[in-house]
Order: C-alpha cells, then structure tokens, then sequence
C-alpha cells in the first residue's frame, strides 16, 4: 500500500551569506543561478565611506595612546613617590630629628653637670649667685630644647607622615584613574578601527566552494529585488544563497489519518519531470502545518524524502512521491470506485453475473487511494461496476438511506430556540465513511434526484461501467 503527494525539491543545506554591516551599497553582484567555482568574486560593497573610517578611527585611537602612554608614565611616578617618601625622604628627616634629640640630650646632660660643679663651687664661695642662677637656667633650657625635639619626632611619626602619604597615594590613584580611562579610549577606538577594517574585508564576497549561488526572495509587497547594483543593504541581510546540490530533499504533507503509519525509513519512490528516483523517509514532524482556507483546513503534517546525490537536480523541481506503506503479495483487490460503504458500516460492491448485476458484502483490509484489499465477498475474475451510485438503482437507494439517517439526525439535534448552533456542532452528528459517498440533499429540496447523485460521480472514470476484479501485488 503506498501514499501518493506531490512536493517541490529543496536543499538539505544552504550556506547564507549575510552583511555584517549596513548602509551600503551593492556595486557588483553575479546573477542568481549562477555556477562558480572556489574563489570566484560574488559581490561587492562600496568602500569608499569604510575607508574613511578606518583613516578616522586609526587617528582617534593613535592619538588616545599617546595619551594613554603618557598618562601611564604619570601614574607610574606617582607610586614611585609613595615608596621614595617611605624609604628616603621620612627616613632622612627622622634621622635628622634622632640627632637633634641626642644633641639635645647631651645638652642636657652638660647642664646639669655645670650646674653641680658651680653649686659646689658656690658653697665653697668661689662662685657668686649670679653664675649659679646661669647654670640653672641653662639646664632648663636644654631640658626644653629636648622635649622639643621629641615632640618635632612624635609630630613627624603621627602627622606628617600620614599627611605626606595621604597626599602621594591620591595622586597615584588620581593617576591611575586617568590611566585607565585613557586605556579605554584606547580600546574604544582601537575596537572601531578594527570592526571598520574587518568589515572592509567582507565588502567582498568569494565563493568558498564551487557550486550554484541564487539570490534570496523579495518580499511580494516590494516592486524591485532586495539584491541588485545599487541597492542599499541593511545589517544581518541575507545576500546570497549557495545551495548543497549534493544532498536534496523533498517535503510532503502526510494527512493526520495516516500518520502513525509514516515512519523514517519506509522507501519512497520519487517521480522527477525527467526521471524517477529512490528516497526514503528521513523525518515525520511531531507539529502540524498551519490549517487554513488555502488549505481547505485539511491538518498535515511533514515528511522529509531524502534523495541520493544526482547531477543536474535543482530546488523548486516539482515530484511526485510514492511512499511504500506496506507490501501485500497476491492480494484480491477491488477499485475504490466500486465501492459503496452503507448506513450500517457495511461495505459493498455490485458484480455481474449471468442473472444480471448483483450486490455483494465485502470484507475489506488495507487500502490505497487506488485499490481496497478484499478479504472476502468476491473472488478473482468476477466483473465488478464502477461508480454503482450513477447505474445501479439499489446503490442509489443505498445513498438515500444515508441521506435520509443524516436528515433525521438533523432535526433531532436542532431545537427551537437552538438557531445559534455552530456548524462544527452540526458537523460532528453526520456520520463519518471510510469512502467517498454521495451529497446529502440539503433541508427544505427534498430528496436527492438521480442527477444530484450523478454529480458526486467522478467523471473521468464513468465511461468505463465494468472491470474485472484482479489479483495481484500492490506496492
């Protein structure tokens, strides 16, 4: 049994070429389908506003480091200072306050000495008041002079030294402030100098491989392409397409009564406008496409046919795809056209035979667009009728009954006052059929008529009333 839909090719992949930049226009383009090879020039940019900015961008950045270089060497001196003061300058003066302090202590020292030596000689009376109150004075002098000198140290150690380090390490960070503002000047305008020069680069497009290169899709609302000399492009616009005709693929929509019986790996025969191919099913999606009136709001769902490599095949060819379901050998089979499903569920078909054309119950199993599996009912060799609605009077009634059930189910559900039912309430209480049966009549016109059934008849097929059942293998 095999599922039959029709599809387009398409590329597995597609290596897209997009502008990392906008605000440009395209000076050179080759034409959509075109075959080139490696290295081969594709298009081209104009690059007459990039140079400009890339001779911009290179003075600003060359300028910040300047800046930056000198400002570096500032900060640099700054936290020299800091260690110079520790090491040199706090150790020289504190060096310098030590000797005072001992030259005063000795000082000190001296002036009590003289002051014992003139109280003993002024006991003696070899000294007057006068020269002993000297003494005395100079002692307390040199005892003053050296509590200044202790304090001139203390000071140094609590005061200025936490001053003086106060004072070069905001400088350091003052500098070291300015310096990394500068490095990131620097950087700015070093990073715009090179996404300038970088985009320079991709002003031109080369072909990384030999292949064909197509021009996307405009838009349908847009009179003119979105690729051509002269047009402006914008960022992250796509400019060129390079298919990979090596590997192709086809997708077909699977109506959501089959799904579960499409699985990857069935075969696939492929009917191309000038040949026929071997696939097989790489994928079934999991999400329905979107149903709409285009559609007829028919739910399906895609299958991906994967092809084997062939020269010349393009995207866009349309195919016809046969995918291989299930494989029944020997089997009685029946054409779709000759069946008549009944309002009991029953499935029937009309032979003839030498009393004339009789009805038969059919058994039935798989089935195809085509042919129906026949288990039972009819054997090999009988003659069955084709679309028995428009010859066969008993199928005509067959349908009225169908008509009528329908009818009653109708009224029943529909009650005074219930007007505002909604159609797909109403659809839900129609019997639904494996097969394809006639129209019901519509309420208020009565019955259907013999050429109101012949409408739903299909007319390429009603020239040929009879055909043999046969057996044989489906695929």
């Amino acid at each position: 049994m095999t599922l039959t839909e029709r599809g387009h090719s398409r590329v597995l992949r597609t290596r897209r070429f997009a502008a990392r930049f906008g605000a440009e226009t395209i000076t050179s383009v080759v034409e959509s389908g075109t075959i080139v090879k490696e290295g081969d020039e594709l298009l081209r940019l104009d690059t007459l506003q990039i140079e400009e900015q890339i001779h911009e961008r290179s003075k600003y950045a060359h300028w910040c480091k300047a800046g930056e270089v000198q400002l570096k060497a500032h900060m640099n001196r700054s936290k020299l200072a800091i260690k110079s003061y520790l090491e040199g300058e706090f150790v020289e003066e504190l060096t310098d306050l030590e000797k005072e302090l001992s030259l005063a202590k000795s000082k000190v020292l001296i002036a009590q000495t003289m002051l014992n030596h003139n109280r003993m000689m002024a006991q003696r009376g070899y000294l007057s008041d006068l020269k002993l109150e000297q003494a005395e004075f100079d002692l307390s002098q040199a005892k003053e002079d050296l509590g200044v000198r202790k304090t001139n140290i203390d000071v140094l150690k609590k005061y200025t030294k936490a001053e003086r380090l106060e004072k070069l390490q905001g400088a350091w960070k003052s500098a070291t402030a300015e310096y990394k503002a500068a490095a990131e000047r620097t950087f700015a305008d070093e990073h715009r100098r090179d996404v300038a020069i970088e985009e320079f680069k991709h002003c031109v497009v080369k072909a990384p491989r030999s292949g064909m290169v197509i021009h996307p899709k405009a838009a349908r609302w847009k009179n003119a392409p979105e690729v051509q000399e002269g047009a402006t492009v914008y960022k992250n616009q796509v400019l060129l397409l390079m298919p990979n005709l090596d590997k192709m693929q086809i997708k077909i929509g699977v109506h959501e009564s089959i799904l579960k019986r499409i699985t990857p790996g069935l075969t696939a025969r492929v009917t191309l406008p000038d040949r026929t191919l071997d696939g097989k099913v790489v994928s079934v999606s999991k999400v329905a496409r979107p149903a709409g009136w285009w559609s007829g709001n028919v739910v399906k769902y895609d299958a991906v046919i994967q092809l084997p490599p062939i020269k010349d095949l393009k995207p866009g060819m349309s195919a016809e795809v046969e995918v291989l379901i299930a494989a029944r050998k020997q089997v009685l089979t029946v054409p779709v056209a000759a069946i008549v499903e009944t309002e009991n569920n029953e499935t029937l078909c009309w032979i003839h035979t030498p009393q004339g054309i009789e009805k038969q119950i059919l058994r039935t199993g798989e089935n195809n667009d085509k042919f129906v599996e026949i288990l039972s009912g009819v054997e090999a060799g009988q003659k069955v009728v084709l679309n028995p609605l428009a010859y066969v009077t008993e199928a005509q009634q067959e349908a009225l009954k169908i008509t009528g059930s329908a009818k009653t189910i109708r009224n029943k559900s529909t009650k005074p006052g219930d007007s505002t039912k909604s159609k797909s309430d109403r659809s839900k209480s129609k019997p639904k059929h494996a097969f394809p049966r006639a129209k019901e009549s519509r309420p208020g016109r009565g019955a259907p008529t013999a050429a109101g059934l012949l409408r739903c008849v299909d007319r390429r097929s009603a020239r040929n009333l009879n055909v043999r059942c046969r057996q044989e293998m489906t695929s």
